[in-house]
């Protein structure tokens, strides 16, 4: 319950500069309208061009009136908004550890909330597969119940094995959040996808932002107990759960459910699992996907060494982000108990998702050469992420803590923008969703392995304290990994100019 939902939906290639306004989504008025792809654009290094020489998918919507879209859009956006208003999750901690459920530090810390990392990885591959296959809505009614249920017994329920029943529900809310991310590009005319992009990702994140704020403002100035907090959440995601009802029934999927080979359209990238964003890809015929290319696709995706060397950050700072973000309310609760004094763990959420926003919508405006000086980039914010998740360890001040979380997660956010941006580009439909899945399930399965030896208590089950050292050592040799690498790649480059260059007159 540490993830926030609407977050992720930042990090996708249209809010990285991808034909938007990075960071909102919203379209750029200043922009160019999109052009066509040329049909032989050269391939990445190491790749059979961004298809693999396959006739790539055209897929139909329905028309573009706005009875077509409108309803389900909104509704979507509704479903969306209210399933993150959630003012109880940056207090969940001290929910935890006070008299409401009355657990010890070493059971939620080391026995609960592991339950969730366990149970998002082993649920991830099953529900994109379910997700596909059942068009999606049936998941998304499967997310709204599943959190209903995470709520109810995060009320009712009592002891360290009801709390890992919770935990293990709230892992299938989060693992069905792509039928969220997915479900409206079944629905709408693909001319529409920028626009019902942003709107999905904003509702989720303004929810989010409501939601932390609403619980902070509750709690320091209303008084309110965290009990009533988790009401407020359960009445938001049971009113979320009755708007999914009433979503349209999609006839058509990427994998699954196919549209036929003569109807003509544009094809789509589909979004990553926690992005929900899509680009619009030049116009050829359907081919439905042959799960014997799954294999040689992924060969050729990760024989790009720019591929590799984004993806590889990517799953590994994404493993440590997740490991920060699900553990920090609890070393907030072991600098300042929140039993005695005064928390703002809802203040903190929402401005470092509102910060992390804009840094998302500047970075989108900075021209660099990340083919080049990406791995050195890489490797600096790297140090500064490791540099912020020490800080917050070691200097034992809450305020200092709140600081260096807001400062990790802004970092985070505008890294994660541009590896998605870079990763993105020039995949087509099947490959973008390979490397993007294949991506977040080497983060997960990085972060079950380090929760297991670190975390649990059938593990090391090391202090909250040891644990974020252990954290920002594991950013450190991120960094110098690819401090190690970004070097030899400037001076390989320079190399092979200055080859050029006096190889040139000799040629001539």
């Amino acid at each position: 319950m540490r993830v926030p939902r609407g977050l992720p939906a930042l990090l996708s290639p249209a809010a990285a500069g991808v034909g938007g306004d990075p960071g909102t989504g919203r379209p750029d008025p200043t922009a160019t309208p999109p052009r066509h792809r040329p049909a032989r654009s050269p391939p990445l290094p190491g790749m059979a061009g961004p298809r693999g020489d396959r006739p790539a998918r055209r897929s139909t919507r329905a028309g573009g009136g706005g009875c077509c879209w409108a309803l389900p859009t909104g509704l979507l956006c509704a479903y969306g908004f209210f399933c993150s208003v959630r003012p109880s999750e940056p207090f969940l901690t001290r929910y935890l550890l006070g008299p409401h459920k009355n657990l010890s530090e070493t059971q939620v810390f080391n026995e609960i909330y592991p339950v969730w990392t366990y149970s998002y990885l082993a649920l991830l591959f099953p529900v994109f597969l379910a997700t596909d296959y059942l068009r999606y809505k049936p998941v998304v009614l499967l997310q709204g119940l599943s959190l209903i249920v995470t709520w109810f017994m995060l009320l009712y329920a009592q002891g360290l094995r009801a709390v890992q029943v919770l935990e293990f529900f709230y892992g299938m809310g989060t693992a069905t959040d792509i039928a969220y991310y997915s479900y409206i590009y079944s629905i709408v005319d693909v001319n529409l996808y920028q626009k019902v992009t942003s709107y999905c990702r904003s509702a989720t994140l303004v929810g989010y932002m409501v939601g932390s704020v609403a619980g902070q403002v509750l709690v320091s100035v209303a008084g309110w107990s965290l009990f009533s907090l988790n009401v407020i959440s359960l009445t938001s995601i049971s009113v979320a759960f009755g708007m999914a009802w009433f979503l349209p029934m999609p006839q058509k999927s990427l994998f699954f459910h196919h549209v036929s080979s003569q109807q003509l359209g544009w094809e789509m990238k589909v979004m990553d699992c926690k992005s929900g964003s899509a680009v619009q890809d030049h116009p050829s015929v359907q081919r439905a996907p042959a799960l014997r290319d799954l294999w040689q696709d992924f060969l050729q995706c990760y024989s790009s060494r720019t591929m590799l060397c984004w993806s590889v950050w990517w799953a590994l700072s994404t493993c440590g982000y997740f490991q920060v973000i699900n553990y920090a309310q609890g070393l907030w609760e072991m600098v300042q108990p929140s039993q005695s004094t005064e928390i703002y763990n809802g203040a903190v959420e929402a401005a470092s998702t509102l910060l992390g926003a804009v840094a998302v919508f500047v970075v989108g405006h900075i021209k660099a050469s990340w083919a080049k000086w990406g791995e050195v980039t890489l490797a600096l914010f790297s140090f500064l992420i490791a540099a912020a998740v020490y800080i917050m360890d070691t200097v034992r001040d809450i305020c200092v803590c709140y600081a260096s979380y807001v400062i990790f997660r802004i970092i985070y956010m505008l890294l994660i923008t541009i590896a998605t941006f870079q990763i993105a580009t020039n995949l087509s439909v099947e490959r973008y969703a390979l490397v993007f899945g294949v991506n977040t399930f080497i983060a997960l399965a990085l972060q079950t392995l380090l929760t297991l030896i670190v975390v649990d208590a059938s593990g090391l089950g090391l202090d909250i304290f040891t644990q974020f050292m252990i954290y920002a050592s594991y950013f450190a040799a991120i960094s110098l990994v690819f401090l190690g690498s970004g070097i030899y790649s400037i001076v390989k480059a320079y190399r092979r100019q200055e080859q050029m260059q006096s190889s040139s007159p000799e040629s001539q």
